[in-house]
């Protein structure tokens, strides 16, 4: 369907307003949104995408690197995986360090799938530009956003673009904003149930200028806080380390978290490779639930319905998940007028979203330091870490959610 445009001209006393119309209204410009657009052109299903940033600052952001076996195959099928094939690296598990010991879990051996290292801002760079080659409408920095209708058959959007207040009518509308967006808090009060847990605790994440000294990611153990040994290239390595929430980076000069870092994830004869920081803040952790993620003619998709400690490595590719069942049910909607899978759209992406957030949590409780005051919980981790070594049935389990699980027929 071609998007339609539509200019009213209004009286002089009143501001002219250009009204657009397209099938499916998109707000998010992130992995989600332009996820959406794609599986939805593919479709022959029109939609148009508003983001209220600039594109070199969606391009830019930093975020998530580890891609799951579903959103890699699901790239490929949308043919967006050139640069992926050729500049992502793939792994074949992960390890554990605790005290001194060093555990691999050899996820490809134990699930027959593995997972891939290759930055978020890179996957939004590749479907940004294929929004661009195959005619897919997106806008950035628009203006005042906001969703009307919802409850209604005529839903629209209302906008600040270049020229102007801009309406854009449209049958569905995809809330793909993020957590702070406009679209969950334009939901009616009293009709969303939301959980939420905050730890107490953030991540110090870097990105510095030295070739990675592991051949897999390090997730460690240690009395003095949880660290995170990552990579965005061969060049390039993405570490964490655990501090407190309110955390001011700048307490943490270049030399200290080296030493840190040192002191969390080196072992005999092995040493962090250290080079020039070029990137440095403190995320919050914590998890983030909303039900239903479904309100009349309002769906919403990855970080606007829920919100997952990284430790699991889940953000981007739950996102990717919803948009992948919303896809598929949008397209029944426009093919033949078909509304269960929309109407169970929230029940079914559910079920993966709440069991990422069980698997967030256990590998962020399992590898964190609790400051509860008591050293019983870190025997606890110590006799968990233990049983993963012993055990090739707990690796399995780890290992299986890790990498995710299937993309079976989730409806």
């Amino acid at each position: 369907m071609q998007n339609k445009i539509l200019r009213v001209d209004y009286p002089p006393n009143m501001h002219s307003l250009s009204v657009s119309r397209t099938q499916v209204g998109i707000v998010g410009a992130g992995p989600a949104g332009l996820t959406l657009a794609l599986l939805l052109e593919r479709c022959g299903i029109g939609s148009v995408v508003l983001e209220r940033r600039d594109r070199p600052y969606v391009e830019g952001r930093v975020r998530a690197g580890l891609l799951e076996q579903n959103t890699v195959d699901l790239m490929r099928e949308l043919d967006v995986a050139g640069r992926l094939e050729e500049h992502g690296l793939a792994h074949d598990g992960v390890y554990l360090r605790w005290q001194g010991q060093t555990l691999h879990i050899p996820m490809t051996e134990l699930t027959g799938r593995s997972i891939t290292v290759y930055g978020q801002q890179q996957v939004v760079g590749d479907l940004i530009d294929a929004c661009g080659e195959r005619g897919v409408e997106v806008r950035f920095e628009v203006e005042d956003v906001a969703v009307h209708g919802l409850d209604g058959e005529s839903p629209f959007i209302t906008f600040a673009g270049e020229e102007g207040e801009e309406r854009l009518d449209c049958e569905l509308i995809a809330g793909c904003d993020g957590f702070h967006g406009v679209c969950r808090p334009s939901i009616p009060a009293g009709v969303l149930n939301e959980y939420e847990y905050t730890y107490p605790f953030g991540w110090l994440g870097i990105l510095a200028a030295a070739a990675p000294t592991t051949d897999e990611l390090i997730y460690a153990w240690h009395e003095r806080g949880f660290s995170l040994y990552s990579m965005r290239s061969p060049e390039i390595s993405r570490l964490y380390l655990q501090v407190p929430a309110d955390e001011d980076v700048a307490e943490w000069p270049d030399e200290r978290i080296w030493e840190e870092l040192q002191a969390r994830l080196g072992v005999e004869d092995w040493r962090v490779g250290e080079g020039e920081i070029f990137d440095k803040g403190v995320t919050p952790m914590r998890s983030f639930v909303c039900e239903p993620m479904q309100f009349g003619r309002l769906f919403l998709a990855g970080d606007a319905a829920h919100i997952v400690p990284p430790t699991g490595a889940k953000g981007l590719n739950l996102a990717v998940n919803d948009v992948r069942l919303l896809a598929a049910a949008m397209a029944a909607h426009f093919a033949d007028g078909d509304d269960s899978l929309l109407d169970r759209y929230s029940e079914s992406a559910l079920r993966r979203v709440w069991r990422a957030q069980d698997f967030s949590n256990f590998m962020t409780q399992l590898l964190h330091r609790l400051d509860d005051g008591e050293p019983f919980g870190a025997r606890l981790q110590l006799s968990r870490l233990e049983q993963l070594r012993r055990s090739e049935a707990a690796r399995r389990n780890l290992a299986e959610n890790y990498v995710g699980l299937p993309a079976e027929d989730d409806f």
